[in-house]
């Protein structure tokens, strides 16, 4: 037979003892000094204490002389039995006489939460019963399982071997059958329960759950299934009529808060909770806040609190949920994903701005404010949503500035919304507008202004003028750009004698030696030109109107200006760019001057 914890029982004095307020305790049992988060329990306490028993059987309905239910002085209900009084109480529950067996009555006591059981214990005020089963539940009396059995004969009572010395033989805690409770002197009883003895030895409360679940209970059942008699115990009819009477019950235990609290509460209900701390939650604090969900709620230990931690939201979210995976990935420190971030963030953190807003740098992260709208001008920008870091929208071509409302140097604005900013213009040469000489071709190409080439140049200058006048009436297209040529530079044209158009002999080196060119300037037919080479004189005539006597006298070193129209080509063909195909001195260095056209000149009169 296995020795009784008989330490543990606790008598009305001790017990009280042993509840009562001892030295003060810190402000917070489950934080240290320096504010850090460790594990912490509630005392232990008698969670019958006060508490309502229900009662299968009480005896005083109907009256009987030793037992009236409706006279308080002889009256024996159940509450006897959780009284505060304890055994200082003259009287005890009784239960009514039982005429027949089964001779069973349950005592039932809700705890109201559960609670992590340490011992149970009932005395009774008259002979202690034969067997007793001793019965708890996690679930608020839904549902029961055996916590022990106790009898004289526990494979008649139960179909189960008594308990052996040394403990349960199996890895966790197991309903056993104690020996039935012993007869005191004076006549009662003690019923003594206590978890240890269920369980192997060296199990650990805080590493084994299947320990944890074993010890914990929301409500407490006590059966009483025969009473002590002598004889046969299968001859129930031996000791009818037959009553039960006990008194102090106690369940000693701890308020179930899983490391989380030190100490259990009343709510506005009237229902008991706990008084969670950790980030914790829940009527054992069973669960993390809303938004503490970092981590995975645990069980604190005297070795490590696990608390849980709060969301890093940087103050934009109010709740978070927790991502295992993400857990896991991060090395098992942090897994809580922030739900509906507010302020225009985002994010697992709410750690960046959502689309469209930019992170303004002048203020901190965890600023309501510290994300800006993008502001993206709605015809300049490509896009709504900017860079989150700069702000800088996405532009159009030759659009520009952060939120691209203005055009880009060398671009101005147009009124078109899909290219609101169009390239420059860049003013090119016109037919009005007066090029720019190079300053040797003053000195050396480019005649001053009213200087006469030859005699006649008046009325030379005056038929190039009506001529122009006339071939835009009829050609009616735009005039050509005009070409300054030297004659007789760079070709040793003699000083003395002018070089006239009509000469047979036409001196050497003079740079007209194109027909079409000669053709153009009006030479007169039968005019020839000297090979290029040196070679004989070219005998063919010369078409076109004739030159008078003393017109065209070109002497060394001067420049004339030669005005082309659109002519056809002399050979019936028109060049790529529509002009006649004009051969030009290659040798000059005379540069071309972009002027009006000039009307070719009239013959001379006589």
């Amino acid at each position: 037979m296995p020795a009784w914890p008989w330490g543990l029982l606790l008598t009305a004095g001790t017990l009280f003892a042993a509840l009562s307020p001892g030295p003060l305790a810190p402000a917070d049992p489950c934080h240290d000094e320096g504010g850090a988060p460790r594990g912490c329990v509630p005392g232990l306490v008698n969670a019958a204490l006060g508490r309502e028993v229900l009662a299968s059987s009480t005896c005083g309905r109907p009256a009987t002389r030793a037992c009236d239910a409706s006279d308080p002085r002889r009256a024996h209900p159940p509450a006897l039995l959780t009284s505060p009084g304890g055994t200082a109480s003259p009287l005890c529950w009784r239960s009514e006489w039982l005429p027949r067996a089964p001779l069973n009555v349950t005592l039932t006591v809700p705890l109201g939460k559960a609670f992590e059981l340490v011992f149970v214990s009932l005395r009774f005020c008259s002979a202690p019963p034969a067997s007793v089963a001793l019965l708890k539940s996690q679930d608020h009396g839904r549902s029961w399982a055996p916590l022990g059995f106790f009898s004289s004969h526990c494979d008649l009572d139960y179909g189960r071997l008594p308990a052996p010395a040394d403990g349960p033989a199996g890895p966790g805690p197991e309903a056993l059958c104690f020996p039935a409770p012993q007869a005191q002197p004076d006549g009662s009883g003690l019923l003594a329960f206590s978890v240890q003895d269920s369980s192997p030895p060296g199990l650990d409360l805080d590493s084994s759950p299947v320990l944890q679940d074993w010890v914990t209970a929301t409500d407490i059942r006590v059966v009483l299934t025969r009473p002590s008699a002598a004889g046969d115990p299968r001859d129930m009819e031996a000791v009818v009529p037959y009553s039960y009477a006990a008194t102090d019950l106690q369940v000693g235990g701890r308020c179930k808060c899983n490391g989380h609290a030190s100490r259990c509460l009343l709510d506005t209900q009237g229902h008991l909770i706990c008084d969670c701390r950790h980030g914790t939650e829940g009527p054992d604090c069973g669960r993390c806040k809303p938004f503490y969900c970092d981590r995975p709620w645990q069980r604190a230990t005297a070795r490590e609190s696990h608390a849980c931690l709060a969301c890093s939201c940087n103050g934009h979210a109010r709740r978070c949920r927790f991502n295992m995976e993400l857990y896991r990935l991060s090395g098992r420190r942090s897994g809580g994903v922030c739900l509906n971030c507010r302020h225009n963030t985002a994010g697992r953190h709410c750690h960046y701005c959502r689309e469209g807003f930019y992170r303004d740098p002048g203020r901190a992260l965890s600023h309501r404010r510290a994300c800006r709208a993008c502001d993206c001008h709605p015809v300049g920008a490509a896009g709504k949503t900017c860079n989150q870091t700069t702000g800088q929208c996405p532009c159009k071509d030759g659009v520009t500035g952060l939120t691209c409302n203005r055009c880009a140097p060398g671009f101005q604005q147009s009124r078109s919304p899909v290219a609101p900013c169009v390239k420059t213009p860049i003013p090119g040469p016109t037919e009005d507008s007066s090029p720019v000489q190079p300053q040797d071709c003053d000195s050396h190409c480019k005649p001053a202004r009213g200087r006469e080439l030859g005699r006649g140049g008046a009325q030379r200058a005056r038929a190039r003028k009506g001529r122009r006048g006339e071939l835009r009436r009829k050609r009616r297209v735009p005039a050509v750009t005009a070409v300054d040529t030297c004659w007789g530079r760079e070709r040793g044209v003699p000083a003395a004698g002018p070089i006239r158009g009509g000469d047979p002999q036409p001196r050497a080196g003079w740079g007209l030696r194109s027909p079409a060119l000669q053709l153009r300037l009006g030479l007169r037919a039968g005019a020839q030109e000297r090979d290029p080479m040196g070679a004989r004189p070219d005998p063919r005539p010369v078409a076109g109107p004739r030159l008078g006597p003393g017109h065209g006298v070109v002497g060394k070193g001067d420049c004339v200006t030669l005005s082309l129209g659109r002519f056809p080509s002399p050979q019936g063909r028109k060049s790529s760019s529509g002009l006649g195909e004009i051969a030009t001195d290659s040798d000059t260095s005379c540069p071309v001057d972009l002027q009006q056209p000039q009307a070719p000149p009239r013959p001379a009169q006589g």
